[in-house]
């Protein structure tokens, strides 16, 4: 890792600062952070308890590639939403159709667990999705055009590093893009934190119980 280029010491510092970029919706009566499993729950956690939000889980699942599971070829979302990255759109039928198929059994176990609201739940809200950063983007735009099947009133994108040129592909498909960094060439999103720790599901359920019990006081 490189430890100069380094801008926070962990996902909570970061989303420490998204939410002093995003004070404008404090206490907004309709909106909800939705942070997408599992390391951005941790810096929508953050955002969420500045602005006083409700904070909820929004799974989405990477397709990565059988012999190399670094390298992802597309995403899924609810509702059936399939992104393949280029060339990947030609992969051989069937082993997308088995790609596809082992990871909408996570996207439910992950949607269960964590308990995601339903689609009908997000009707006409503004809903903030984050994560702890973009490379590739294909996660992202699951996320994104799956929320849009729920009519939010207002959708941004909220992320602590976004590569550039995913940035502008990203930005006509929300009605605002929130980042604290644009970088070009983002290969390795955790090469900008001091601690980039794997985050299990029961930090998750953890996180979501707290600011579940927090936002009814």
């Amino acid at each position: 890792m490189n430890w100069q280029r380094a801008l926070w010491r962990d996902r909570a510092e970061a989303g420490v600062q998204l939410g002093e970029q995003l004070a404008h919706w404090r206490r907004d009566p309709q909106a909800w952070v939705l942070g997408l499993p599992r390391g951005g729950v941790v810096v929508a956690a953050e955002i969420a308890r500045q602005l006083e939000l409700p904070l909820h889980s929004w799974a989405v699942r990477k397709l990565a590639h059988p012999s190399n599971p670094e390298l992802a070829l597309g995403a899924i979302g609810p509702g059936g939403v399939q992104i393949w990255g280029e060339p990947f759109g030609r992969l051989d039928p069937e082993l997308r159709q088995r790609l596809v198929a082992e990871q909408e059994w996570e996207l439910r176990r992950r949607q269960q667990l964590y308990g995601d609201p339903s689609v009908e739940a997000l009707h006409g809200r503004p809903l903030i999705v984050v994560d702890d950063g973009v490379a590739t983007g294909l996660t992202v735009r699951a996320a994104i055009q799956s929320l849009r099947a729920a009519n939010p009133s207002r959708l941004v994108l909220a992320v602590p590093v976004i590569d550039r040129q995913v940035a502008q592909q990203l930005k006509p498909q929300v009605d605002d893009l929130v980042a604290l960094a644009t970088v070009d060439d983002l290969w390795a999103v955790g090469s900008w934190y001091q601690q980039f720790e794997t985050v299990h599901d029961q930090h998750v359920i953890s996180i979501l119980g707290a600011a579940h019990l927090s936002h009814r006081r």
